[in-house]
């Protein structure tokens, strides 16, 4: 079980000197406990003077900020990539969205998550193009290297009617071998768990846990029998939650990392938007028709009938239930979770990983991402 960090612990946490750069806070906490004789004062004056130029070529913004929003940059280029593929299928093809002419099969079994399904996946995408277009203007502005991923999109997705024939074999991401882990669906109806506390919650769809599944048509073949185009499109309806839910706890888990006013503000006011597209498809995945999957076994049982039902399953609670926060001594209360900060983009890049969406890629891929995510894991508050 992982360990609720204690004030002292923060505290240490802050005063270690960081590989890249020393801050001010901690140069003075540490020169403070030696001795003001310790280090000269030139030397300090060289070590500020280097601090702040180093952030003045950014714009204000840290080495640290700068990472956090090439980290954000990335994933929301990769749910962007994501997102595309789903509305090029099962969306709203318009000047806004554009690219595809839609697969009516298809669309017609996500509608029977919900009748909107369509507007809504348009919009998810949409909103994650802009997140990725703002944060690397916005990295720009301030003179810092924003994140491009064009070099990866090698991927060949889909080949089914209704994609766009000009991006087969250039996607970022892999949508036709998902495992998605539907623990989510559990963790956010547990009054007396969190995973900040090292909990770990039972899966909603079991199967879809154990194994590769499409999300979207692989190709045309994918359209019949009814039951395996309708288990694809209830397959998409939890992995909407499940890359939401992803994005609701990353951007309070790195925000907690940031120092500069603007910085904060944007992963405050993006972060938000990633919360209200889970509570939509956490809504829609609890729609999603029981059934067998009669070409691999895969099944989707009735979450509000025996052995499941209850609390833990019922698919109308859609509200986060109040459960433990920072400490078992406290009430429980409604939050996102985890929102852990340690580790916190490390976390989700493997999550994604671990989800199949980038089965295919190459090394220097997972390579690039890693670099991103320690580097954004690296990054401290002030």
């Amino acid at each position: 079980m992982n360990k609720v960090e204690t004030l002292e612990d923060n505290l240490e946490e802050r005063v270690k000197p960081l590989k890249s750069f020393l801050s001010r806070r901690s140069f003075l906490g540490k020169s403070l406990a030696v001795g003001a004789g310790t280090m000269g004062a030139g030397l300090l004056a060289k070590t500020l003077t280097a601090q702040v130029s180093d952030a003045n070529s950014r714009g204000g913004l840290t080495r640290g900020d700068a990472d956090i929003l090439r980290f954000l940059a990335a994933a929301e280029l990769i749910e962007a990539d994501l997102w595309l593929q789903y509305n090029e299928l099962g969306g709203i093809q318009d000047p806004e969205v554009p690219g595809g002419t839609g697969s009516p099969a298809y669309t017609a079994a996500l509608q029977v998550l919900d009748g909107d399904m369509n507007q809504y996946i348009h919009d998810n995408t949409d909103d994650e193009n802009t997140h990725a277009a703002f944060l690397n203007a916005y990295l720009e502005s301030k003179g810092a290297d924003p994140v491009n991923l064009d070099q990866f999109r090698t991927l060949m997705g889909s080949t089914a009617t209704g994609v766009n024939p000009a991006l087969i074999g250039r996607r970022l991401t892999n949508l036709t071998q998902l495992t998605v882990d539907t623990s989510w669906w559990t963790r956010y109806r547990s009054d007396n768990k969190n995973p900040d506390f090292g909990d770990t919650f039972p899966q909603a769809i079991a199967g879809l846990a154990a194994g590769q599944f499409p999300a979207i048509p692989r190709t045309d073949a994918d359209l019949t029998p009814p039951d395996h185009l309708q288990a694809i499109a209830n397959t998409a309806g939890f992995h909407f939650g499940f890359i939401e839910q992803g994005g609701t706890s990353l951007y309070p888990s790195l925000a907690q990392r940031v120092t500069h006013d603007e910085a904060l503000r944007i992963v405050l006011s993006i972060g938000p938007t990633e919360a209200m597209h889970f509570q939509t498809w956490h809504d829609k995945a609890g729609n999603a028709p029981p059934l067998t999957d009669p070409t691999n076994g895969l099944v989707f049982p009735d979450l509000n009938a025996p052995p499941f039902g209850g609390e833990q399953f019922q698919t109308n609670l859609i509200m986060p239930e109040p459960t433990i926060f920072l400490s078992r001594r406290f009430p429980i209360v409604s939050i996102i979770r985890p929102t852990e900060t340690t580790g916190a983009a490390m976390a989700a890049l493997n999550a994604l990983t671990a989800d199949g969406l980038f089965i295919g890629q190459t090394p220097a891929f997972f390579a690039l991402l890693t670099q991103l995510a320690q580097a954004a894991d690296h990054a401290r508050h002030g």
